[in-house]
């Protein structure tokens, strides 16, 4: 008697239908590997979250919004080395003058927006490096043989103010300069040039043996070393079957108290 078929149902004896032991259909092949490449996708996503410090996330939204007051270029970067802050001169946003390293009054006030939260960074153990670009017109002046000399002074420029005026941690700073040498776009119109006349503070990931004590775990006070390396009670042990070793023999008046005619012969050479 044959089955009854099911309203909306495709019955057993179609071809479409995959039967144990039968080969699955072509279409099935595509659809398993794009299922496979979407978990790994996923779990990839799932551990980079998981290894983003949320400091750094918090930090990054806080940079952002006070650059945004500035109304300053500035590319928030997160990745799994760090955070990378950019900020491009824009317009009238110029952070130094033309071949000087001496900072202008917009770059002070810049500083002044993000370093609290940089601050709390460095004292949480992030360490800070501040790089200066230029663009690739050739500088020599009294002060600045080359572009390379002129991006490392204003990122030292930009470490000093940081250090000495809004209390940076100097042990978690440092400045490098690069020059014209990485540049963003091509230097090949005034616009491209500015863009690639930029500060960059790249926040390091914290080191794994950091202790929010500014100290390593691997490091101990003086005072926490085993007491048992310094003084050992002696060993009763065999005290009858060996004599008391004597004291050690005290220093003769002779050898302790120097010789008068020593230092009259000083005296008189003197």
């Amino acid at each position: 008697m044959p089955h009854n078929k099911v309203k909306g149902m495709i019955p057993l004896s179609d071809p479409r239908v995959t039967l144990i032991g039968h080969p699955a259909p072509a279409w099935m092949v595509n659809y398993a590997d794009l299922m496979t490449e979407l978990v790994c996708f996923f779990i990839i996503m799932y551990a980079m979250a998981a290894a983003l410090n949320k400091d750094v996330v918090k930090a990054k939204q806080e940079v952002e919004k006070a650059m945004k007051q500035e109304k300053v270029s500035t590319e928030v970067k997160v990745t799994k080395d760090g955070m990378s802050i950019t900020l491009e001169e824009n317009g009238e946003n110029v952070f130094f003058e033309s071949g000087d390293a001496d900072l202008s009054p917009k770059m002070v006030e810049i500083l002044h927006k993000i370093t609290p939260t940089l601050r709390g960074l460095a004292k949480d153990g992030h360490d800070i490096i501040v790089e200066g670009h230029t663009d690739d017109i050739p500088i020599h002046n009294a002060y600045f043989n080359s572009n390379w000399d002129l991006s490392t002074a204003r990122a030292t420029s930009v470490v000093q103010y940081m250090i000495n005026d809004l209390q940076m941690p100097p042990n978690h700073m440092g400045a490098i300069g690069y020059g014209q040498f990485h540049p963003l776009v091509p230097n090949d119109t005034d616009a491209h040039r500015a863009k690639n006349r930029r500060v960059v503070f790249f926040v390091k990931n914290k080191s794994d043996n950091f202790d929010k004590g500014d100290k390593k775990k691997s490091e101990k006070k003086p005072d926490e070393a085993a007491p048992d390396a310094a003084v050992q009670p002696a060993s009763t042990e065999g005290a009858e079957a060996s004599p008391a070793e004597p004291a050690p023999a005290e220093p003769s008046a002779e050898s302790a108290v120097p010789l008068p005619a020593e230092p009259a012969a000083d005296q008189n050479a003197q």
